[in-house]
Protein backbone atom coordinates (compact mmCIF):
# COMPACT_ATOMS: atom_id res chain seq x y z
CA UNK A 1 0.00 0.00 0.00
CA UNK A 2 1.27 3.62 -1.12
CA UNK A 3 1.42 6.32 1.71
CA UNK A 4 1.08 9.62 1.20
CA UNK A 5 1.00 12.54 3.58
CA UNK A 6 -1.25 15.57 2.49
CA UNK A 7 -1.92 19.03 4.22
CA UNK A 8 -5.85 18.98 5.62
CA UNK A 9 -7.96 21.46 6.65
CA UNK A 10 -11.20 21.83 8.37
CA UNK A 11 -13.10 19.95 6.09
CA UNK A 12 -10.58 17.06 8.14
CA UNK A 13 -12.35 16.99 10.98
CA UNK A 14 -15.09 14.26 10.17
CA UNK A 15 -12.23 12.09 8.88
CA UNK A 16 -10.07 13.16 11.99
CA UNK A 17 -12.56 12.00 14.34
CA UNK A 18 -13.60 8.47 12.58
CA UNK A 19 -9.65 7.64 13.29
CA UNK A 20 -9.76 9.02 16.78
CA UNK A 21 -12.90 6.67 17.40
CA UNK A 22 -11.18 3.82 15.59
CA UNK A 23 -8.21 4.45 17.72
CA UNK A 24 -10.83 4.18 20.60
CA UNK A 25 -12.08 0.92 19.55
CA UNK A 26 -8.68 -0.75 18.98
CA UNK A 27 -7.07 0.63 22.39
CA UNK A 28 -10.77 -1.03 24.49
CA UNK A 29 -10.18 -4.10 22.41
CA UNK A 30 -6.78 -4.30 23.99
CA UNK A 31 -8.12 -3.30 27.60
CA UNK A 32 -6.63 0.00 27.71
CA UNK A 33 -9.43 1.79 28.67
CA UNK A 34 -7.69 4.54 30.65
CA UNK A 35 -6.01 6.94 27.53
CA UNK A 36 -8.98 8.01 25.73
CA UNK A 37 -12.19 6.05 27.49
CA UNK A 38 -14.72 4.32 25.48
CA UNK A 39 -17.38 6.31 24.52
CA UNK A 40 -16.05 7.62 20.90
CA UNK A 41 -14.99 11.02 20.37
CA UNK A 42 -17.32 12.36 18.15
CA UNK A 43 -20.41 11.46 20.67
CA UNK A 44 -18.74 13.64 22.74
CA UNK A 45 -19.36 17.34 22.03
CA UNK A 46 -16.57 18.99 23.81
CA UNK A 47 -14.13 16.02 22.52
CA UNK A 48 -15.70 17.39 19.16
CA UNK A 49 -15.24 21.06 19.64
CA UNK A 50 -11.49 20.56 21.06
CA UNK A 51 -10.62 18.37 17.75
CA UNK A 52 -12.44 21.48 15.78
CA UNK A 53 -10.06 24.49 17.56
CA UNK A 54 -6.77 22.49 17.60
CA UNK A 55 -7.46 22.01 13.56
CA UNK A 56 -8.40 25.13 13.32
CA UNK A 57 -4.87 26.68 15.21
CA UNK A 58 -2.36 24.67 13.74
CA UNK A 59 -1.93 22.55 10.20
CA UNK A 60 -3.22 19.07 10.05
CA UNK A 61 -1.75 16.16 7.82
CA UNK A 62 -3.65 13.24 6.63
CA UNK A 63 -1.53 10.21 6.02
CA UNK A 64 -3.57 8.09 3.66
CA UNK A 65 -2.99 4.33 2.61
CA UNK A 66 -4.14 3.84 -1.07
CA UNK A 67 -6.30 7.07 -0.59
CA UNK A 68 -8.28 6.23 2.51
CA UNK A 69 -7.17 8.30 5.43
CA UNK A 70 -5.12 5.85 7.86
CA UNK A 71 -3.56 9.06 10.67
CA UNK A 72 -3.44 12.33 11.50
CA UNK A 73 -1.05 14.89 13.27
CA UNK A 74 -1.75 18.23 13.44
CA UNK A 75 0.68 20.73 14.19
CA UNK A 76 0.36 23.93 16.27
CA UNK A 77 3.14 26.57 17.62
CA UNK A 78 1.76 26.27 21.25
CA UNK A 79 1.50 23.00 23.53
CA UNK A 80 -1.89 22.00 24.66
CA UNK A 81 -3.42 24.34 28.14
CA UNK A 82 -1.97 21.81 30.29
CA UNK A 83 1.28 22.07 29.27
CA UNK A 84 3.30 25.22 29.76
CA UNK A 85 5.29 26.69 26.67
CA UNK A 86 8.45 26.06 25.89
CA UNK A 87 10.75 29.32 26.14
CA UNK A 88 11.56 29.41 22.71
CA UNK A 89 9.71 29.11 19.58
CA UNK A 90 8.45 25.30 18.74
CA UNK A 91 6.02 23.42 17.16
CA UNK A 92 3.72 20.99 19.04
CA UNK A 93 2.13 17.87 17.72
CA UNK A 94 -1.70 17.24 18.67
CA UNK A 95 -4.18 14.59 17.63
CA UNK A 96 -1.26 12.17 16.32
CA UNK A 97 -3.84 9.01 15.92
CA UNK A 98 -3.45 5.86 13.76
CA UNK A 99 -6.78 4.47 12.08
CA UNK A 100 -7.74 1.19 14.36
CA UNK A 101 -7.48 -0.68 10.94
CA UNK A 102 -4.30 0.74 9.63
CA UNK A 103 -2.12 0.02 12.93
CA UNK A 104 1.27 -1.77 12.36
CA UNK A 105 1.65 -0.40 8.98
CA UNK A 106 4.01 2.43 10.50
CA UNK A 107 1.18 5.33 9.81
CA UNK A 108 2.58 6.98 13.67
CA UNK A 109 6.15 6.91 12.46
CA UNK A 110 5.42 8.43 9.03
CA UNK A 111 3.80 11.41 10.35
CA UNK A 112 6.36 12.13 13.30
CA UNK A 113 8.85 11.97 10.75
CA UNK A 114 6.77 14.63 8.49
CA UNK A 115 5.96 16.85 11.68
CA UNK A 116 10.44 16.54 11.83
CA UNK A 117 10.59 17.85 8.32
CA UNK A 118 7.84 21.04 9.19
CA UNK A 119 9.38 21.72 12.30
CA UNK A 120 12.86 22.00 9.95
CA UNK A 121 11.08 23.70 7.01
CA UNK A 122 9.59 26.53 9.95
CA UNK A 123 13.09 27.51 11.02
CA UNK A 124 12.32 25.78 14.68
CA UNK A 125 14.43 23.48 16.08
CA UNK A 126 11.87 22.28 19.16
CA UNK A 127 9.28 19.56 18.47
CA UNK A 128 7.29 18.35 21.39
CA UNK A 129 4.87 16.28 22.13
CA UNK A 130 2.65 15.01 25.64
CA UNK A 131 1.09 11.65 25.68
CA UNK A 132 -0.60 9.28 27.89
CA UNK A 133 1.76 8.15 30.20
CA UNK A 134 -0.09 4.95 31.86
CA UNK A 135 -0.70 1.53 30.32
CA UNK A 136 3.40 0.20 31.36
CA UNK A 137 4.72 3.31 29.23
CA UNK A 138 4.43 1.94 26.13
CA UNK A 139 2.90 4.99 24.20
CA UNK A 140 5.88 7.12 25.77
CA UNK A 141 8.22 4.10 24.53
CA UNK A 142 7.46 4.80 21.15
CA UNK A 143 8.13 8.08 20.85
CA UNK A 144 10.86 7.55 22.16
CA UNK A 145 12.05 5.44 19.51
CA UNK A 146 11.17 8.08 17.04
CA UNK A 147 14.18 10.28 18.50
CA UNK A 148 12.00 12.14 21.39
CA UNK A 149 13.08 12.06 24.92
CA UNK A 150 11.02 12.82 28.31
CA UNK A 151 11.11 16.61 29.77
CA UNK A 152 8.36 16.65 32.13
CA UNK A 153 5.71 14.77 33.67
CA UNK A 154 2.22 15.84 34.46
CA UNK A 155 -1.10 14.82 35.67
CA UNK A 156 -4.41 15.67 34.13
CA UNK A 157 -7.14 14.78 36.67
CA UNK A 158 -6.23 11.00 37.06
CA UNK A 159 -4.09 11.18 33.77
CA UNK A 160 -0.65 10.57 33.87
CA UNK A 161 1.63 12.25 31.09
CA UNK A 162 4.54 12.93 30.08
CA UNK A 163 6.09 15.65 27.49
CA UNK A 164 9.08 14.53 25.48
CA UNK A 165 10.87 16.82 22.91
CA UNK A 166 13.67 16.22 20.20
CA UNK A 167 15.78 18.88 18.61
CA UNK A 168 15.65 19.24 14.78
Amino acid sequence: MAMTIRKGGADDVPAILAMLDSAVVWLNARGITEQWGTEPWSARQTSVEKVAEIVASGTPWIAELDGRPAGTVTLTPHPTSYVDPADEPEVYVHLLVTDGRFHGRGVGAALLAHAVEETRRRGVSLLRVDCYAGGEGRLVEFYEAQGFRRTQEFTVGAWPGQVLEQRV
